[in-house]
C-alpha cells in the first residue's frame, strides 16, 4: 500500500491535535532517546525533538515515500529518519520514550508487539500511543458494506481489516497495568468541522481508503469513490458551517514501574 504525503497533509491541523493530547501527557523530563513510530512525514516528530533538544529523536515509517518527504524539510539537529518494518521493530537498550500516533491500527496483533515492548523497556521508560476509534463510524461501516457489495466483494474481499484493528481503551489500560506500568488510558471524540465538497471522502482517502484504492485499477477505484462518495454525504451532511465529522480517538500514556 502506497502513501501519498500531501494528501495526508492536507488535514494536518486535526491530525496533529491529537498527537499533541498523547505527548502532552509524557512527563519525561531529560529523556535521552526517544523513537517515533509510524512517524510518517515527520512534523510532528520534530516536534519532539524540539521539546526534548538534548535527546536524540528517530522517526521510523513503512513508507519510503513518508520518509523522503520528512528528511527533505528542514528538521532539528537531534532528529533522524528511517525506513522499518514496525512490527520488526526492538527497543534499544537506552530508550527512554517511546512514541506511536495513528499507526497500529494497521499491525494485526499489535496487542502481542505492545507486550514485547514493554518487556523490553527498562524501569522509567514512557510508551505513549494513540489509536483512532472510529471504525463503527459510518466512514468505515459505508467503507465496508460496499466492498462486500456482490460489486466488489470478489475485488476486496479481505483487504478492509476493521473488526480487529484496535481495542478498547480497558483493554488496553489492563495489558498494560499487567506488563508492569502506571498508565492512564481514555478516549475522545473530536468534532471535526471540515470545509470543501465531499470533505469526509477526502479525509479518508488520506488513511482509511487507501487499501480500497491500492487493490483496484484506476478506472475502479474511481466508481468505487463515486458511489461511496454520495453515501458519505447523507451520512455527514454539509451544514452551514460546514460538514461536522464525529472522530473518537483512543490514547494510552504509561510509565514503567
Amino acid at each position: 500500500m502506497k502513501w501519498d504525503p500531501s494528501k495526508y497533509a492536507e488535514f494536518a491541523d486535526y491530525r496533529s491535535r491529537p498527537f499533541f493530547d498523547l505527548t502532552g501527557r509524557i512527563a519525561a523530563d531529560e529523556p535521552r532517546r526517544v523513537v517515533d513510530l509510524g512517524c510518517g512525514p515527520g512534523s510532528l516528530t520534530a516536534a519532539l525533538a524540539d521539546r526534548w533538544p538534548r535527546a536524540r529523536v528517530t522517526g521510523l515509517d513503512s513508507s519510503a515515500a513518508m520518509i523522503a518527504a520528512a528528511a527533505a524539510a528542514s528538521q532539528p539537529q537531534n532528529l533522524d529518519f528511517e525506513v522499518g518494518d514496525i512490527a520488526a521493530w526492538t527497543p534499544p537498550e537506552d530508550l527512554d520514550v517511546l512514541v506511536s500516533n495513528a499507526a497500529l491500527q494497521w499491525l494485526p496483533g499489535h496487542e502481542d508487539l505492545l507486550r514485547v515492548w514493554a518487556a523490553a523497556l527498562s524501569s522509567g521508560a514512557w510508551l505513549a500511543f494513540q489509536v483512532p476509534g472510529n471504525f463503527s463510524a459510518p466512514s468505515h461501516t459505508l467503507m465496508r458494506r460496499q466492498a462486500a457489495s456482490s460489486r466488489w466483494r470478489a475485488r476486496l474481499d479481505g483487504v478492509l481489516r476493521h473488526e480487529d484493528a484496535v481495542s478498547e481503551p480497558a483493554d488496553y489500560l489492563a495489558l498494560l497495568l499487567e506488563a508492569g506500568f502506571d498508565a492512564d488510558a481514555w478516549e475522545t471524540t473530536y468534532l471535526h468541522v471540515l470545509q470543501g465538497p465531499d470533505p469526509v471522502l477526502e479525509w479518508v482517502r488520506g488513511t482509511g481508503l487507501r487499501p480500497v484504492l491500492a487493490a483496484l485499477e484506476s478506472r475502479e477505484a474511481s466508481e468505487f469513490e463515486t458511489e461511496y462518495a454520495e453515501a458519505l454525504r447523507h451520512a455527514y451532511p454539509a451544514g452551514p458551517h460546514g460538514t461536522v465529522f464525529p472522530f473518537r480517538r483512543i490514547f494510552c500514556v504509561a510509565r514503567k514501574r
